[in-house]
């Protein structure tokens, strides 16, 4: 689980500690306590099991930062659906209220969820957040470039790093337009099993659709994860590495400051080390500005 969540019903940020609080104060609890002592200790595990499992179900969001993302410092202590209605406060309300109106109880989004200001927490982050996206009840994905006529895949969304793993991390998506209308109007419960989404997907990334819909994280076909991130961009440049981590999964260092060129080098050396496969080296075509190898 994320070390911080956004409880959709109020608008307050919570940690682990509040969560489990909360969870403890809930009806959900107390039926789970009344159950718990009139059934059969074998099957008491799986009762506790799936009713934390149910109770914690999360959505995460997946979107282009902007100008004003609100950040833990700015909305610790504070109901977000009471803040200003900037630019990201107002992205961060809407997403919590279809999280909301989805019928989940809670949600996490990367601008107000990690404490950047700590090294070792942003390290953990970096390190689980392909597992957070993975484990995410649903994934919104807010395409801000894409009014209700346009195309998916004209959004800068498919040209950034970090969007890669959270377009394949996820087992549930929904694509929401720039004012929070859904695809095409598309009701279904998940646009990855929608065939002709999956068709403007495959188009934008040049990833296969079983791929999209059923990706494990590893050393496979390397060379064709390497591939389909080197047209993306990346506002820090060590980033273009660190992003693709739990795409290998791999867990590496993050040493912000370090050269983009070190970074891929220490990915691409890992990638060598542990699949034996130096096919990554060969590359063909337009040169890189990145000569790590």
């Amino acid at each position: 689980m994320p070390t911080r969540l956004l409880h959709t019903h109020t608008g307050v940020l919570c940690n682990r500690h509040a969560q489990l609080t909360r969870f403890m104060n809930s009806k959900q609890y107390k039926q789970l306590v009344s159950l718990c002592t009139t059934c059969d200790p074998d099957q008491r595990m799986e009762l506790v099991r799936t009713a934390v499992l149910k109770y914690f179900q999360y959505v995460t969001l997946s979107h282009r930062w902007g100008d004003d993302e609100p950040s833990l410092r700015d909305i610790e202590g504070h109901l977000i659906y009471d803040m200003s209605a900037k630019e990201g406060f107002e992205k961060l309300q809407a997403f919590c209220t279809v999280a909301c109106e989805q019928g989940f109880l809670w949600a996490w989004s990367d601008t107000c969820c990690i404490d950047k200001d700590s090294s070792a927490e942003l390290q953990e982050a970096i390190g689980s957040m392909f597992t957070w996206y993975r484990r995410s009840s649903l994934t919104v994905v807010y395409l801000s470039d894409v009014q209700d006529t346009g195309s998916l895949g004209n959004s800068e969304w498919f040209r950034r790093g970090w969007t890669l793993q959270e377009l394949l991390a996820p087992r549930t998506v929904l694509f929401y337009t720039q004012d929070w209308s859904l695809y095409k109007n598309l009701t279904s419960s998940n646009h990855k099993t929608d065939i002709a989404v999956l068709e403007e997907l495959e188009r934008a990334t040049g990833i296969e659709s079983r791929f999209l819909t059923h990706f494990s994280p590893g050393m496979d076909d390397a060379r064709s994860r390497l591939q389909w991130a080197s047209s993306r961009r990346t506002t820090r440049p060590e980033d273009i590495a660190y992003s693709l981590f739990g795409i290998f999964n791999l867990h590496l260092p993050v040493l912000y400051g370090e050269l983009a060129e070190k970074a891929l080098g220490r990915l691409l050396a890992e990638i060598i080390s542990q699949s034996g496969d130096i096919s990554v080296l060969d590359w063909v075509g337009e040169a890189s500005q990145f000569h790590s190898c």
